[in-house]
């Protein structure tokens, strides 16, 4: 890393291995423009610290920071509070610092307003932008528990659609963030309040560049609502997007018009996801909603955009997947969002995310009629090849390819055995993400799994038939899986198969 990165690098190190003989002490020299301290009452240290220091470990996985109780300079250790030292970016140290204070308030009632004018303008101004600050709202007890939501899923949801971070000290609202992020995270609080006194319009939304607006038929209203606004907080959730229905107060109980407008706000591409999400349930409440007369569309913008392709009903069924598990299997191989409208797969993402996930369907409806061909992989950067040995392959793909649909599922890949130009048939990892040595996802991942699996394999059969090659070869250990042999050995149980149980597809199942 850079001089500063490998400086801090080396301080956090110290300050971790210190802590296993006592409170590490810190002098001002530790500052390098990464430091937060603050002071916590005696009494709520162990409530903030948790059990076995879980609770600061929690904060600092969120935050991506690293946090620990220090003494300062050379004075001795005071009695009334002790320092909490956080280390990170200005946003990650601000999220942990008020997840702190949030929780030291509800032990020790008032110690927010003693320290408020210290908290509220700290590092202003100190972000690439140069907007960076805190804003503020007061609650009452009711409102609070509003603002909240059930399990903190309002806080998050908002959290998540501005960008800005937000959290509640007793009854004080903090925004913290960009100028654009604050002012985002304060008009959707004030939207959520205003839904509790009747309808709510956001007047100029096609002017913003945060929201996205979705006709929804009237009769399909309940439906992608849910039974006590279920559905749509699920989509929510899984989206980080804001999501309500607009009306006008002239508006209500008039039943004027055919649709009701919702209205989603959020980041582009999560917004897109929650939009095509919900565009699904309509589509099977009212088909032909979005799908009547649409045919396939190839958008050549490099960005964000969005391409269409129509399939034939056996073609869906195989490429949707039982419990939806091919689908979100090629979404998070490709890197982009692949939801289905009716017959219609929808592939949003930048150019390179459209191409490699049409790619990857067109080779998953290949398999569905035979053996697929890939005679070069040279050009591609999101693959690995692995060439299994003969006596392994039975092993590696398992019974009607299960044992490669479980290592897809675990790292989040799309692979399947494949001829190259020479007739000879390998295994391929197909995900944009490369992996690494200690990451569970990615292609690296995927590879040590089938090496295990063959290693395994060699073992039991005293050795026979040499390693697998691949380009980046991995290695494991090797868990000791008994299995059922598998039944059929023939290639169409080896693709990245679709279905898994449903009716759909021809062969390969």
């Amino acid at each position: 890393g850079s001089k500063l990165q490998r400086r801090r690098a080396k301080k956090y190190a110290e300050g971790v291995m210190a802590q296993r003989t006592g409170p590490v002490s810190i002098n001002e020299d530790y500052n390098d423009g990464d430091l937060t301290m603050i002071e916590v009452p005696q009494e709520a240290v162990g409530f903030v610290t948790g059990r076995a220091g879980n609770f600061l470990r929690t904060i600092e996985e969120e935050w991506c920071t690293l946090m620990f109780f220090c003494e300062v300079g050379s004075g001795g250790r005071n009695k009334d509070f002790e320092k909490l030292a956080i280390f990170g970016s200005v946003r990650g140290r601000r999220g942990a610092e008020l997840k702190v204070l949030s929780a030291v308030e509800t032990k020790v009632p008032g110690y927010y307003d003693k320290i408020k004018d210290e908290v509220i303008p700290r590092d202003k101004g100190k972000d690439d932008s140069g907007t960076w600050g805190t804003d503020t709202m007061t609650f009452q007890d009711d409102e609070l528990s509003y603002a909240l939501g059930k399990q903190g899923g309002t806080r998050k949801k908002l959290e998540r659609s501005s960008g800005a971070v937000v959290q509640y000290v007793g009854h004080n609202a903090l925004f913290s963030g960009t100028r654009e992020e604050r002012r985002r995270a304060k008009s959707y609080m004030k939207w959520l309040f205003e839904q509790l006194e009747g309808p709510v319009y956001v007047d100029g939304w096609e002017d913003r560049d945060d929201c996205t607006v979705v006709p929804v038929p009237r009769d399909c209203v309940g439906y992608i609502t849910g039974n006590r606004r279920a559905t749509l907080g699920t989509m929510e959730e899984e989206w980080g997007v804001l999501m309500f229905f607009m009306n006008k107060h002239e508006d209500k109980g008039k039943g004027r018009g055919d649709t009701e407008q919702l209205i989603i706000f959020g980041p582009q591409r999560e917004r897109r996801g929650a939009e095509l999400k919900v565009m699904n349930g309509i589509e099977k409440k009212a088909p032909g909603s979005f799908t009547r007369g649409v045919r396939d569309k190839t958008s050549d913008d490099r960005g964000f955009d969005t391409d269409r392709l129509v399939l034939k009903d056996e073609e869906l069924s195989y490429c949707i997947g039982k419990e939806a598990a091919t689908q979100k299997k090629l979404e998070k191989a490709a890197g982009c969002i692949l939801q289905f409208v009716g017959n219609v797969a929808f592939i949003a993402g930048v150019r390179t995310e459209r191409r490699r996930c049409k790619e990857f369907i067109s080779w998953l409806l290949q398999q569905m009629r035979g053996t697929v061909t890939i005679a070069d992989l040279s050009g591609r950067d999101d693959a690995t090849e692995m060439y299994i040995p003969a006596n392994c392959k039975g092993w590696v793909t398992g019974n009607r390819g299960s044992e490669l649909r479980r290592m897809e599922q675990e790292t989040g890949v799309y692979m399947f055995m494949a001829l190259d130009g020479r007739g000879e048939e390998r295994l391929i990892i197909f995900c944009h993400d490369p992996g690494s040595k200690v990451s569970p996802h990615g292609r690296m991942a995927a590879e040590r799994l089938v090496n295990e699996m063959i290693q395994e394999k060699l073992r039991d059969d005293g050795g026979r038939g040499g390693d697998s090659r691949s380009r980046s070869r991995g290695r494991g250990r090797s868990d000791s899986r008994k299995r059922s042999p598998p039944r059929r050995k023939d290639s169409r149980d080896r693709g990245g198969g679709g279905g898994g149980g449903r009716g759909g597809g021809k062969r390969g199942r």
